[in-house]
């Protein structure tokens, strides 16, 4: 289980520091020489720093340095031939290895199929070391095809002018959308996580172990509760710092939370230790973070100094996170979409809800007495919560599904997953279903048989609610299961929400706005977006709000997170106007950075109305539940959309 902790701490180092290699040991540089109209020889020379060397074929696995094509269609033809020999020499790593220092030439035949773009990325991967520091890095270099077009890609960037709306526009502007729950929504959901974790086997024991020793330790009543409240506040501190490194991220790559919460492997990971969590809240094994973490932080804590507490506080972190780990993890994933603000505040709400018995109980001792006692109930609620982590699981799976288009989890089989973990609840809860640790015949509570009716309940109404007539049923779990659309009753995924809209097809949308003169609605929104859902299902299918969009609007859904590949010849390397490069290979990619760069939000569901001529009509709105509110923005949307045409017109409204 440490491996896969580990493993996925690295993924997600790995996702954060991806442009951030570590490229200074060797400059590379490249050609590709015309074999004939198909085939290149790429020639590349690598410049490698004094004192580093880099690793030729050694019988350890280790491997010379090797091209990878930036392109599916490209194919190198046989491996790499070195200009340069290797020579050997003794290493700390490895003993003695195959190395090239100073300078290394090699060179290989490469065939592109179909589209030839003008430019190929070279990737090229070496092995470098210096005395016992080792990198594998990869190092990009583009090289031009002499016999390839060029790609002219999208025009990304709108004029300036028209993506400025007034001040007297409709809606309250961009700004509103930077966060689709206000920071209260947000800290009371942080909250409710913490008091979950609170009742939790390895928290909630820990209350009256830490709050006795506080209390007898302390010389004096009064520093008992001066240092139950430094342990309370050290707490809270430990879970708010834990988001800071996502605001360093954000402000280097706005686009990174919605990459990450969307990007198809780390969900599966997710759905891989999700189900490994379950596993062990069923009883079958333990989970706790290595030990000699835990040791070393309890070797720091004490009460003879601030710092000792803190320690303390970062000790009741790592012992109860086979707890709590499952609740962060699910506050991670449905804050990252909101940015890193909104994982501040859901961290913040944890750590209060976390931080607070500690405290209350020190100033008031006189409140244990009043704590139920540790026993059979507590091993009740953590396998309640299995049930739950094994449910959101296949969320996770059904993230990946959706933005890869796999069609594993279609609308009904993730509902009828969801039935069966729900039905099995109902089964323990009523003594049907034994777990590990639980004994036969032991009477069930009065609360215990409540809750198994209500999961019995909840299973039932999944089951009918898969029938397409019966989805207004599930209205109120929009978002979590996969669209209506993504059914196993019907192939067209065209039909999104609205049966006249136009499906990740800018160009096209502009065609129909001017032969229609309707204005465009643009919906920025992702496969894996669950206020996008929310908006589709609630909202959007209100039949005032549904007939408004199809009479007035060309409707046109950009999806942010699909990883669909786009064409060769479409493909191409964009300078944002922070004059970074970025690569834009996916559907995704094209329409992120779309939103991003016109429009200033990375965040979804994004609704914007622009004329047919492309100038932004009314301040753009992100997630509106109130159906009344969402359809006044569209009235008033429209209505300047007319003024603007009778303006064009030489007209004059009264």
């Amino acid at each position: 289980m440490n491996k896969i902790l580990a493993s996925f701490a690295f993924l997600i180092i790995s996702l954060f520091a991806s442009n951030v290699q570590a490229q200074d040991p060797v400059i590379a540089s490249a050609k590709a020489v015309v074999v004939n109209d198909s085939t290149y020889t790429i020639k590349a020379n690598l410049q490698i720093k004094e004192g580093w060397h880099v690793y030729g074929d050694n019988p350890d696995g280790l491997n010379a340095p090797t091209f990878t094509a930036g392109i599916e269609t490209a194919q190198f033809k046989a491996a790499a031939s070195f200009i340069t020999k290797s020579k050997k020499q003794k290493d700390v790593l490895f003993k003695e290895a195959f190395v090239y220092t100073n300078s290394v030439d090699f060179e290989q035949s490469i065939l592109i199929k179909g589209f030839q773009p003008d430019s190929l990325k070279i990737i090229i991967s070496v092995n470098v070391a210096k005395a016992d520091s080792f990198l594998a890095i990869e190092i990009p270099v583009s090289v031009a095809l002499a016999n390839g077009k060029k790609v002219t890609g999208f025009q990304l960037l709108l004029p300036a002018a028209a993506t400025q709306a007034s001040s007297d526009d409709c809606g309250t502007g961009a700004s509103s959308t930077n966060s689709s729950s206000s920071p209260w929504e947000l800290l009371l959901l942080g909250f409710l996580g913490g008091l979950i974790a609170l009742i939790t086997p390895c928290v909630f024991p820990m209350i009256p172990v830490t709050v006795s020793f506080f209390t007898k330790r302390s010389k004096t009543r009064k520093q008992g509760i001066k240092n139950g409240l430094l342990y309370g506040v050290s707490i809270f501190l430990i879970y708010v710092l834990a988001s800071l490194p996502f605001h360093i991220v954000g402000n280097v790559q706005p686009e990174i939370f919605n990459s990450i919460s969307t990007n198809p492997w780390l969900n599966i990971i997710f759905f891989i230790i999700f189900i490994v969590f379950s596993i062990s809240f069923f009883g079958f094994f333990e989970i706790s973070l290595p030990s000699g973490i835990a040791n070393k932080a309890d070797a720091k804590s004490g009460l003879g100094s601030l710092a000792g507490i803190f320690f303390m506080a970062i000790t009741l972190a790592i012992v109860s996170f086979s707890c709590t780990g499952p609740i962060l993890g699910t506050l991670l994933v449905g804050s990252l979409q909101g940015g890193a603000w909104a994982l501040t505040y859901g961290m913040a709400g944890f750590g209060l809800a976390l931080a607070l018995p500690f405290s209350l109980f020190a100033i008031f001792p006189q409140w244990l007495q009043s704590l139920p006692k540790s026993g059979g109930w507590l091993d009740t609620v953590k396998k309640v919560l299995a049930f739950l982590e094994l449910a959101l699981a296949f969320k996770f799976l059904s993230n990946a599904d959706l933005v890869q288009h796999w069609g594993l989890l279609k609308r009904e089989v993730f509902l009828g997953i969801w039935a069966v973990i729900s039905i099995a609840l109902a089964l323990y809860l009523r003594g049907l279903l034994l777990l590990p640790h639980d004994v036969k015949g032991v009477k069930i509570s009065r609360v215990r048989k409540i809750l198994g009716d209500l999961a019995i309940v909840f299973g039932l109404v999944l089951i009918v609610g898969m029938a397409p007539k019966n989805t207004y049923l599930l209205k109120f779990l929009s978002g979590f299961p996969p669209p209506t659309h993504y059914s196993l009753f019907t192939n067209n995924k065209d039909q999104v929400g609205l049966h006249a809209n136009v499906v990740n097809d800018y160009d096209k949308a502009v065609q129909l706005s001017k032969e229609q003169n309707k204005p465009i609605l643009i919906d920025f929104t992702g496969w894996a977006c669950v206020n996008c859902r929310k908006m589709e299902e609630n909202v959007w299918t209100d039949p005032a709000v549904m007939a408004y969009i199809q009479n007035n609007f060309i409707l046109v859904s950009l999806y942010v997170d699909d990883k669909a590949l786009l064409p060769v010849d479409k493909r191409f390397t964009y300078t944002t106007k922070a004059g970074t490069q970025k690569e834009i290979i996916s559907i995704g990619d094209l329409w992120a950075t779309f939103q991003t760069e016109n429009f200033n939000q990375s965040t979804q569901p994004l609704y914007v109305v622009m004329s047919p001529a492309q100038k932004i009509l009314s301040n753009p709105v992100g997630y509106t539940p109130d159906v009344k509110e969402y359809l006044n923005w569209l009235q008033c949307s429209a209505s300047k959309s007319n003024l603007q045409a009778h303006a064009a017109l030489g007209h004059h409204l009264p």
